[in-house]
C-alpha cells in the first residue's frame, strides 16, 4: 500500500470552496450565524497549524517533559471549556469536575498507551493524539451530563425542596437525576459505536487506512478507541456527578443551589 497523498498549499485551499455552501444554506435558512462560522473556521485553522508544527518538533525531539506539558495544557484547557460554559456551579462541583476528567482521562490514557499499545507513556507519536480523542470526548461528555443534570435541577428545584422538607435523603432525590444525566451523556458515544463500521468509517480508522496502515490494524485500533473512549466518558462524568451532586446541599441537609 502507498503512503499518504501530499497535499500542496493550493489543494488544501480548496476545501475552504466547501464553506460557501455552509454560508448559502445559512442565509437560504436565515441563520444569523455567518460571523461565528468564519470565526470559528479561522480559529480551527490557525491552532490546527500551531499544533501541528509543535508536534512536529515533539516528535523530531522526544523529549518526556515536552508530552507532559503538552499533557497538562490539553487537561487544564478541558478542565476551563466545561467550568467556563456552567456559572451556576460552585466550587467543590468545579474540583470534582476537574478532579474526576483528570484522573479518569489519564488512566484510561495510561492504560491504552502502557498496557495495550505497550509504548512508553511518554512516547508524543502515541500519547498526544490518544489523549486527544481520550480527553477530548471525555469533556464533551462531562459537558453534556452536567448540562443535563443542573438542568434537571433547575427544572425540579420546587420539588426538591418539597422532598427535602418532608425528610427525603439529598442523595435519594439528586441520584436519579445524576443518573439520568449519565445515560444522556453516553447516547452520543454508543451511538457512534453501533454505527461504526457501517453507517461511516470513524477518523482514526480513515486517517490510518490513508497514511497507509493495513485496514485490519487500522479497525483494532479503532475498535480499542472507542472503548477506551466509551470508558473515559463514563467514569468521567460518573464520578463528576456522583461527587459533584454532594455540593449541593450542607450537613443539615438543606439544598444549597441558588
Amino acid at each position: 500500500m502507498g503512503g499518504i497523498a501530499t497535499l500542496t498549499i493550493f489543494q488544501f485551499l480548496l476545501i475552504y470552496l466547501l464553506l460557501i455552501i455552509v454560508l448559502l444554506i445559512m442565509k437560504k435558512s436565515k441563520i444569523n450565524q455567518t460571523k461565528l462560522l468564519l470565526v470559528a473556521s479561522l480559529r480551527m485553522t490557525v491552532q490546527l497549524i500551531i499544533v501541528g508544527y509543535i508536534l512536529q518538533y515533539m516528535f523530531d525531539n522526544p523529549k518526556p517533559i515536552f508530552t507532559v506539558i503538552f499533557l497538562i495544557a490539553m487537561i487544564a484547557f478541558s478542565i476551563d471549556r466545561v467550568i467556563r460554559s456552567r456559572k451556576d456551579l460552585n466550587n467543590s462541583f468545579k474540583i470534582a469536575i476537574g478532579a474526576s476528567l483528570t484522573l479518569s482521562g489519564l488512566f484510561v490514557l495510561i492504560f491504552f498507551v502502557s498496557v495495550v499499545v505497550n509504548k512508553s507513556i511518554f512516547n508524543p507519536q502515541y500519547t498526544i493524539p490518544l489523549a486527544g480523542m481520550i480527553i477530548g470526548n471525555a469533556m464533551t461528555g462531562i459537558n453534556i451530563g452536567i448540562k443535563t443534570f443542573m438542568d434537571s435541577v433547575n427544572k425540579e428545584k420546587s420539588k426538591i425542596n418539597t422532598l427535602l422538607n418532608l425528610g427525603v435523603e439529598p442523595k435519594d432525590i439528586l441520584r436519579p437525576l445524576a443518573n439520568n444525566a449519565l445515560e444522556t451523556a453516553l447516547i452520543p458515544t454508543l451511538n457512534s459505536m453501533v454505527g461504526m463500521g457501517i453507517v461511516f468509517l470513524p477518523g482514526m480508522m480513515t486517517g490510518q487506512i490513508l497514511s497507509g496502515t493495513l485496514p485490519t490494524t487500522a479497525i483494532m485500533y479503532q475498535i480499542a478507541i472507542m472503548i477506551a473512549i466509551c470508558t473515559s466518558v463514563s467514569l468521567t462524568v460518573f464520578l463528576s456527578l456522583n461527587l459533584g451532586y454532594k455540593s449541593l446541599y450542607n450537613n443539615r441537609k438543606q439544598f444549597l443551589k441558588n
